[in-house]
């Protein structure tokens, strides 16, 4: 497996330069290739299998003997322990698929935890440190801190937007201590994301240091959320119906995992990109032109993305062709108020608890089916556990929501954040006082 930059598609480089990179010097993002052709059948035998047995199969497809076998069966099988079990709210037409039982008690435990894994793995090879920089709008600095904490040889650098985290957020990026470090910045999203993509094309940096994200900027994030996809397949294929996805969506990894595994041959019917304000995306598929925007904040703050890093991850898999990327996918966009309503009447209606994200992609799913004359079996992706956002569910549903111990445990600890400015100066003089 080589990985080609989506800006110098004739240039390659291996698993562990696009590993440790994350971000070509161009600017681009890698993708792999050759992207192999698996087929429905592939898929069809491993789907009812286990996630970590879905991900040792499908990394076997693609790295072949890279990896040994040993290895990567140990590495799946660590990386993964937990579920993602699919809840059926209509029979046969709309479910849920809970990526939310793992340590952060978020999906994005699925790709930090794979990809601390292969960084642990080909660590091995050198006694230099790697420095991991993070932008997070809520989710992944929470899933990379836990899954990254006390990784030998790895330091964590989480910047996150001041007061647009929720609290139990903001505690799993700031109480781990140890390898992991956070910084509160005074601005948006898209600012901390500018300001990491600066960091990994600074020449003097990466001179002295070992730069790598664990955004999704990194393709190894990305593949393994792959595999939940198949894992989700595997649960309603019984029912003999096409299958639709709804993706809430943000910065586009997370639907950008399951065009992948459409192009390897997961027999994918429809995706839908269900966003909130920031409905860039929704507004492409509509209009066929691009144009990304200042970010908007929402009550489903992990969405606040105005300019998606893996728009152009998508464009490739869809050979940046309007016609077949609208062919494939459908957007559907809400608002705060539309987003409260929907989770009240998902409480009524399906008597399901939901977080504002997950609320979204089950709104996106239902427009599109009640909009096609087709008859899918339709998946929505449940993305984070309702305790995450419990001032929030409590308030509009009304009801007491339990947080799980090993979050509780969290809000227990002492908030520690660098806080720094949205520039791009600023978060280097501190991150260099810090390594």
């Amino acid at each position: 497996m080589r990985f080609y930059s989506t800006n110098s598609p004739s240039v390659t480089v291996s698993t562990k330069q696009a590993l440790f990179q994350s971000m070509p010097a161009d600017k681009g993002l890698y993708m792999p290739t050759p992207l192999p052709y698996l087929g429905a059948d592939f898929f069809a035998a491993i789907a009812n299998q286990s996630l970590a047995d879905i991900g040792f199969a499908i990394s076997q497809a693609l790295f072949g003997d890279e990896i040994s076998k040993v290895d990567l069966e140990e590495l799946t099988h660590h990386a993964f322990p937990f579920s993602t079990p699919v809840v059926e709210l209509e029979s046969g037409k709309v479910s849920v698929l809970e990526l939310f039982h793992g340590p952060s008690l978020a999906f994005k435990d699925v790709g930090a935890r794979y990809m601390a894994g292969l960084m642990s793995y080909f660590s091995k090879e050198t006694d230099k440190e790697v420095n991991i920089l993070v932008a997070t709008s809520g989710d992944t600095g929470g899933a990379v801190a836990m899954g990254f904490h006390n990784v030998p040889g790895v330091r964590v650098s989480i910047l996150y937007p001041s007061g647009r985290v929720s609290e139990l957020q903001e505690k799993q990026l700031t109480t781990l201590g140890g390898n992991i470090q956070a910084f509160e910045v005074d601005g948006s999203f898209d600012d901390c994301q500018a300001i990491v993509k600066q960091a990994f094309v600074d020449a003097e940096l990466n001179a002295h240091l070992s730069l790598s994200s664990a955004n999704s900027i990194n393709i190894f994030r990305l593949i393994p959320q792959g595999f939940y996809y198949v894992s989700a397949f595997g649960q309603v294929q019984s029912h003999g119906k096409p299958v639709v996805f709804s993706t809430p969506s943000g910065n586009f990894g997370n639907l950008s995992a399951g065009a992948l595994v459409q192009k390897m041959g997961l027999p994918v019917a429809h995706f839908v990109a269900a966003t909130n304000l920031n409905h860039v995306v929704p507004n492409y598929l509509k209009t066929g032109d691009y144009v990304p925007k200042a970010s908007i904040a929402t009550i489903s703050n992990a969405m606040d993305v105005g300019s998606p890093s893996n728009f152009v991850r998508l464009a490739h898999l869809y050979d940046d062709n309007y016609d077949q990327f609208k062919a494939n996918m459908s957007g559907y966009f809400f608002d705060d108020d539309e987003t409260r309503s929907g989770m009240k009447r998902i409480y009524q209606d399906y008597n399901y608890v939901s977080c504002p994200h997950t609320a979204i992609g089950i709104m996106g799913l239902e427009n599109y089916l009640n909009s096609s004359n087709q008859d899918f079996t339709g998946v929505a992706l449940a993305t984070a556990h309702p305790s995450k956002f419990k001032p929030l569910v409590e308030e509009v549903l009304n009801i007491p929501v339990d947080v799980p111990e090993r979050l509780s445990v969290l809000s227990r600890r002492t908030k520690m954040s660098i806080q720094i400015p949205a520039t791009y100066d600023a978060f280097k003089e501190s991150f260099l006082q810090t390594v």
